[in-house]
């Protein structure tokens, strides 16, 4: 079986071998992510699954009888795009740990008394358009259509123009969304992009909730003026006025974590500064802010912290701070009886968990607004992610595997 795995692993990023320097770039409506939906495809076919192509292109692998086919299905999955030069195991994982757990149940002669699901997501990351999780937005009835048709990525094709290239119909891909009977549950597969589970020297997480982000942009306001002759007492220098922010933002998230029970990230993650002349002072300053937490009172408490202080670095630089909220997405809460579920699960094949949370968004976070979801985490080496040298082990993945197989068999068995 693990030597499956990895086959089937290169196959899905359509290598021969997981050694990429450079990486994987496959976004979403590419030639490349269609290519590795068509190895999908091709995979679920030859383990016997029947696969349907819904009008976000979502692929759905099925395996049904005529004695199971009306009840709701048992899902699990993931998807197949990446970043830009990103690394083979995000997403993919998911799809690979449900398609092997489909081949485990059929080695051992497993009769499901409901459908079983492998669902492999179309755009999944945020690359190209800035807009995330696409095919299971659709699929859960979260995706605005109206809205998003005319977003643009850095070619200047549309969203429209890019699902239409696949031969979809933008006008039909609010009919991907899926009725609440159609599914029983959904579980997610993923590497943890992170390091919580292996220094923990678990063999799994256990994934509550979706740690949402509040995105703010401050547009500091200050005057260019020349950098040889304007005495430093009467500068207006935004990248002056955003230096202690941007110290504040990382030292004050910081002293939350360490005061509460659930940690809070945040990050100044982008500057766009303006006139960007060695010998002007710099008069204008966009920066970008990333909140996240999955206590939703927590990241409320440091946006207004931020807000406070931009009002105290006005007066001291004189220069003038709009606040600019670009998002504010109240954080998902999975089923803690899926999670119960998958806990006791692993324990019963010989495996530790770790319960945590994700900080980052995934495909069941959107799934979670119809039905009963759960997530389990897989170590990645060193929590690289996002990157060509992002790993996780063939046994990690066998692992993982294991899990869902055990899911899979307990909620479509006797």
């Amino acid at each position: 079986m693990k030597q499956w795995l990895q086959h089937t692993l290169e196959k899905l990023n359509l290598v021969t071998t997981m050694e990429q320097p450079e990486g994987f770039t496959r976004l979403g409506y590419t030639d490349e992510e269609w290519e590795a939906m068509a190895a999908f495809t091709r995979i679920a076919e030859e383990l016997g699954l029947t696969v349907t192509q819904d009008a976000a292109g979502n692929r759905i692998a099925r395996w049904e009888t005529s004695e199971n086919k009306h009840k709701p299905a048992v899902a699990t999955g993931s998807h197949v795009d990446t970043v830009k030069y990103g690394g083979g195991y995000d997403g993919v994982a998911g799809v690979l740990c449900g398609l092997g757990a489909i081949k485990l149940l059929k080695q051992e002669g497993f009769n499901p008394l409901a459908p079983i699901e492998v669902i492999c997501f179309a755009s999944e990351e945020s690359s190209r358009f800035g807009i995330s999780t696409i095919g299971s937005k659709a699929m859960s009835g979260k995706l605005d259509v109206d809205t998003l048709a005319s977003v643009e990525d850095e070619n200047g094709v549309t969203i429209k123009e890019a699902v239409e290239s696949r031969r979809l119909t933008w006008a039909n891909v609010k009919s991907a969304e899926r009725r609440s009977e159609d599914l029983a549950s959904f579980v997610e597969l993923h590497i943890e992009q992170g390091m919580r589970v292996e220094r923990a020297k678990r063999d799994f997480g256990a994934v509550t909730a979706i740690a949402c982000p509040i995105r703010l942009v401050l547009h500091i306001e200050g005057k260019a003026n020349h950098t040889g002759t304007t005495p430093m007492g009467q500068r207006q220098d935004a990248l002056v006025a955003a230096a202690p922010i941007i110290s504040f933002i990382s030292e004050r998230a910081n002293e939350l974590s360490e005061k509460s029970d659930l940690p809070i990230v945040a990050t100044a993650s982008t500057i766009e500064l303006k006139p960007n002349v060695m010998t002007v002072i710099p008069g204008q300053l966009d920066l970008g802010i990333d909140i996240r937490s999955v206590d939703d009172r927590l990241k409320e408490q440091l946006e207004e912290e931020i807000r406070d202080r931009c009002k105290q670095v006005e007066q001291r630089f004189d220069v003038t701070i709009d606040v600019e909220k670009l998002v504010h997405n109240p954080s998902v809460h999975l089923d803690m009886n899926v999670h119960d579920k998958l806990v006791s699960l692993g324990e019963e094949l010989g495996l530790t968990s770790l319960t945590l949370e994700s900080g980052a968004g995934h495909d069941v976070m959107n799934m979670a607004a119809k039905w009963s979801t759960g997530m389990i985490f897989i170590p990645c080496r060193e929590g690289l992610s996002h990157h060509p040298n992002e790993h996780a082990s063939i046994d990690d993945l066998y692992k993982g595997t294991t899990i869902i197989t055990a899911y899979l068999r307990k909620e479509t068995g006797e």
